[in-house]
């Protein structure tokens, strides 16, 4: 949980104060969207980097690695000018990239099969209330302190998870435990330690995602879906204070709902799969998503609203896509190609996002364009989401 707090924080904790870093280090709102973007770049690019470093590693120690370089970056990003800053997304991102692969490896591999689930939910719903946290309380810290201090300051959930990690490996250490089984495999890594069920009934098929038509329509799904969630993480603190004149902190604290409501989405679309045809989570959730830019666009003055059914979706959709890797994938093998694929080409596509909506507003000096940008990677998600479902059992 302390670990997860630390995996998506240091992110979101920008967008509070993004016009006051645009200020201080000069930037234009598209040069200062691409501060997030980095951090979305080295998720797609940086697996493989994750997956040698715990290779050599070990899975405890990559823990450790992933911590330490998230401090570090935190630290470097806010010491210094416009290069200082983005060298720290870059260590920031990387860092996380590593952590987000090894941890549900370690959960998978040490955790009791009847309580896998239990703490996979946790560590999900921890990424989220760590980015509410930083919503919420950046900026009125940047009031006291400034910027630089506000966003380092986070390193102290670093520092506390550094502590609680140390304490687990002395504990093994001391009884003497040691990794269980053999390193994990390529695909593992690629996968997050999802444990693939190998249907025996289902006619063989090839292991090549490349040619398997499903993993390019989760791919372009999936990219829509993190175009959404990292535009309005980077830019809805902002949005709302041209959208309703209001504050940059009860900005920032409106806006933590948008994350905060996930925790909704995450728990909820499995309950609602196991009661429904697949289709269902998928066309609810999608339809959720795009309520949240037409919202805005059309009655901003409900803002709240349109933020926790927004956040809800983003926590959904994550679900639904790589629910239905884990259904449809026959193999370790074609897992993992599936997995690598589709969070490869999504964030690489996603990272385009905040520079994207960022220099729209800055063309046309309003948020209307960038909200239609919204609805249509919003629909986009709907659409395709939909259709996945339908491809992996058109019965249903």
């Amino acid at each position: 949980m302390l670990v997860a707090l630390n995996l998506r924080a240091p992110i979101v904790a920008l967008a509070p104060v993004l016009e006051r870093i645009e200020a201080d280090l000069g930037l234009t709102p598209a040069t200062a969207g691409l501060l997030t973007t980095l951090a979305v770049l080295c998720f797609a690019l940086a697996t493989p980097v994750a997956a040698l470093v715990i290779r050599l590693s070990g899975a405890e120690r990559a823990v450790l690695i992933a911590l330490l370089g998230v401090l570090a970056g935190t630290v470097l990003r806010s010491a210094g000018g416009a290069p200082a800053a983005f060298a720290g997304m870059v260590v920031i991102g990387v860092s996380i990239t590593i952590g987000n692969v090894v941890i549900p490896v370690v959960i998978r591999r040490d955790v009791p099969p009847e309580r896998a689930a239990l703490v996979t939910g946790v560590y999900t719903a921890m990424l989220n209330v760590g980015t509410m946290i930083t919503s919420l309380a950046t900026a009125p810290l940047a009031d006291l302190v400034g910027w630089r201090l506000a966003t380092a300051a986070w390193g102290v959930f670093v520092l506390a998870a550094l502590v609680a990690w140390g304490a687990y490996l002395r504990r093994r250490r001391r009884i003497g435990a040691h990794d269980a089984g053999p390193a994990p495999t390529t695909a593992e890594l690629m996968t997050g330690g999802i444990a693939i069920v190998d249907d025996r009934a289902r006619p063989a098929a090839s292991d090549s995602a490349w040619r398997n038509p499903l993993t390019w329509v989760l791919t372009a799904a999936f990219a829509a879906q993190a175009w959404g969630y990292y535009g309005v993480t980077s830019w809805l603190p902002t949005m709302l204070a041209d959208l309703r004149g209001i504050g940059d902190v009860a900005a920032g604290a409106a806006s933590s709902i948008f994350q905060v409501a996930a925790i909704i989405g995450a728990l909820g679309v499995p309950l609602l799969g196991a009661r429904a045809p697949q289709w269902v989570p998928a066309a609810v959730v999608g339809s959720l998503w795009v309520s949240l830019p037409v919202g805005l666009l059309l009655a901003p003055e409900s803002y709240l609203v349109w933020e926790f059914l927004g956040g809800i979706a983003q926590g959904g959709g994550f679900v639904v896509i790589f629910t239905l890797i884990v259904r449809h994938a026959r193999t370790d093998r074609e897992a993992g190609g599936m997995s690598a694929i589709v969070q490869g080409g999504g964030y690489l596509i996603a990272a385009l996002s905040p520079p994207v909506l960022g220099a729209l507003h800055e063309a046309t000096a309003g948020w209307a364009l960038p909200l239609v940008v919204l609805i249509g990677s919003t629909s986009t998600f709907l659409v395709l989401a939909v259709v996945a479902t339908r491809i992996t059992d058109p019965r249903r």
